[in-house]
């Protein structure tokens, strides 16, 4: 039995024990009247008229009070069928809404359940991501080292024409705040363009230094990234580079200034193409 229904069965109990004890004196005054008219009647065979109206008025008090007591007990008795209804639709209320909230607490043990599950396997994916990009960064700190000794080893046109991207190499990986993608696109970009111009025979005017010391403005013909030749504009000087580790070597070639000069005519599309013989140093 629930407490609150156990607490108004007591509360009613009490008020019908008060209402009960009630009816039995009433009963006992009921009772007693009779006798007391028929004593008083035998000690005094005139009697009085004024006792007997009182003994009649006693019994009909009496007779009022248990009326009274008897509508009282069918009022309570009423009154007890409707609060225990209205207490147990209560109780039924309340019962359905401690079974919703079990329902929801289930619901939320099983979500916990399926986020802790999210959880452990996105933290094994994490170490995985992680493992990954160690190995990422490891391997993108080498091919930036490998980038920057090639940059060494390239041609001044092709330096300059990487040199937005080669300037955003790291010089410390570890302080750098470009993203493992940033880093790639970099490299990526740097060997493309490196690559472009392997492939090409590039001419271009520049500004150098003669070996008598002097300089010069002279067109320079490069072959790929591998041999350069230049030829100043008199015909007179020559010369022609290969590439090193500490940047490339220029040597003197005015013996074969001729051939260079007609070499970059034909690629100027100034000279009917024809073989020439040029200076090639192989290390």
């Amino acid at each position: 039995m629930n407490r609150y229904e156990g607490r108004l069965k007591s509360l009613y109990v009490n008020r019908w024990r008060s209402v009960l004890a009630a009816l039995l004196l009433t009963t006992a005054l009921w009772a007693a009247a009779p006798a007391a008219v028929s004593a008083d009647n035998g000690a005094t065979a005139s009697g009085t008229a004024d006792n007997g109206t009182a003994n009649i008025d006693d019994a009909r008090t009496a007779l009022k009070k248990w009326v009274e007591i008897r509508r009282l007990l069918s009022q309570e008795k009423r009154d007890w069928a409707l609060s225990r209804e209205v207490l147990n639709e209560r109780l039924d209320l309340v019962q359905r809404e401690i079974e919703a909230q079990r329902a929801k607490i289930g619901e939320a043990e099983n979500s916990m359940a399926e986020v802790d599950h999210k959880w452990a396997d996105l933290s094994e994916e994490n170490e995985a991501l992680k493992a990954a990009t160690a190995a990422l960064s490891s391997t993108l700190t080498a091919l930036e080292n490998r980038t920057q000794t090639l940059l060494k080893r390239l041609p001044e046109p092709i330096r300059v024409r990487v040199r937005p991207l080669s300037q955003r190499l790291p010089a410390d990986p570890d302080e750098t705040k470009l993203s493992l993608s940033e880093r790639f696109q970099n490299i990526i970009g740097i060997l493309n363009e490196v690559n472009k111009f392997n492939r090409d025979i590039t001419v271009t005017s520049e500004v150098r230094q003669l070996p008598d010391g002097t300089s010069a403005e002279v067109t320079a013909l490069y072959v790929g990234i591998s041999a350069a030749y230049y030829v100043s504009r008199d015909g007179r000087s020559a010369g022609m580079g290969t590439a090193s580790p500490d940047g490339w070597v220029w040597q003197a070639a005015n013996d074969d200034a001729a051939q260079i000069a007609a070499a970059i005519a034909i690629l100027k599309n100034e000279q009917v193409a024809s073989f020439v013989k040029l200076p090639l140093d192989i290390q």
